[in-house]
């Protein structure tokens, strides 16, 4: 099975980070989750009152910063995702 959002929404796979800048593993339950991750899929754009679509400024393989309880939370072929509004991203990270 596989995913494709529609209008601005966007599919995003956290980026597992389970270790301390220190180096030291953080277990599941004591960490928090993250607010970085790579971008799966994107829709084709926000429509505009006029009738014309706006594209995304993101793409597919971008590494984004959201926002800690953005977006809603699905399981697909055993992967977790997060589906978010393009608005929810707060940048992209190079």
């Amino acid at each position: 099975m596989s995913i494709r959002p529609l209008r601005d929404r966007i599919v995003v796979r956290r980026q597992d980070e389970r270790k301390s800048s220190g180096g030291i593993v953080i277990p599941d339950t004591a960490s928090e989750k993250p607010m970085m991750g790579i971008i799966v899929a994107v829709g084709p754009g926000k429509a505009l009152d006029n009738g014309s679509v706006l594209e995304p400024a993101l793409k597919q393989d971008d590494k984004v910063l959201f926002g800690k309880y953005a977006g809603t939370e699905i399981e697909v072929n055993g992967e977790q995702l997060v589906v978010m509004r393009e608005d929810d991203i707060m940048a992209i990270v190079e």
